[in-house]
């Protein structure tokens, strides 16, 4: 039997494991499992794939994105460039590292994409962030990063006004704010300045419209939520664990 996972901690919920075990029972594929691990310490990642020989793929999630990389003998090049690892194969003895979230937000978010939308708004500085900065510069879209305070090349909530969020047409929030439960949060953006011409793209998928969309919505924005994403790196990553041999790039 094929085992694969997810780690984390805490899983309280998880929605790869409900993909996956949904994947293989509609495809009919019976060799192969989903398991959750909610290891508590990162020390306890190499007792797994020692304690199960047949597990041959991960998934990563918070808070293991970037604790797992001293343990990959192949990160990608993405994976090498912003330090975030989401994706594990074991192959001949050696792990190789990916990041599909790349790919699940590159291709989610093409089909919105207008010509006017060239310059983002990247709200929080963790993980997912890295993961869309890379898109933003694949795509020649300027970024600006917003965070709860200024650092770097990152400005604080306070520091945005009407001129700044107008001129940024592409609003993608990579924080956990307004995530269920806290449903009635929403980043500190002055929302007025928010027209028909911006995008705003949410990588929380629950609830399925957060208050941020709501109100971009409200004002004519294009709006959508990290679900579409999900989908496409969870595919990405069975491509990752099923292909012929390892193909890193």
């Amino acid at each position: 039997m094929r085992q694969f996972g997810l780690i984390g901690y805490p899983l309280s919920h998880s929605f790869s494991q409900g993909f996956f075990s949904e994947k293989f029972k509609v495809e009919n594929i019976l060799d192969a499992q989903y398991t959750n691990y909610p290891i508590p310490t990162i020390s306890e990642f190499v007792q797994l794939w020692q304690t199960d020989p047949n597990l041959i793929g991960l998934n990563v999630t918070i808070p293991y994105k970037k604790e797992v990389i001293p343990f990959l003998k192949y990160p990608s090049t993405v994976v090498a460039s912003i330090g975030a690892c989401n994706c594990i194969r074991k192959y001949n003895g050696a792990l190789y590292g990916y990041n599909t979230d790349v790919i699940g937000f590159e291709k989610s978010l093409l089909p919105f994409l207008k010509p006017h939308h060239t310059h983002a708004l990247i709200l929080g500085t963790g993980g997912a962030a890295a993961a869309v900065e890379w898109v933003m510069k694949k795509l020649n879209i300027q970024y600006q990063f917003v965070s709860r305070s200024n650092r770097n090349n990152c400005i604080s909530y306070e520091a945005l006004n009407n001129h700044i969020v107008a001129a940024h047409t592409l609003i993608i929030n990579t924080s956990p704010v307004g995530m269920y439960p806290n449903i009635n949060d929403a980043p500190a953006l002055p929302y007025e300045a928010i027209s028909s011409q911006h995008h705003l793209y949410d990588l929380i998928y629950n609830p399925n419209e957060t208050l941020f969309l709501k109100k971009g919505k409200a004002n004519g924005a294009t709006i959508q939520n990290g679900l579409e994403m999900l989908h496409i790196q969870a595919e990405e990553s069975w491509n990752i664990w099923t292909a012929t041999a390892p193909i890193l790039q």
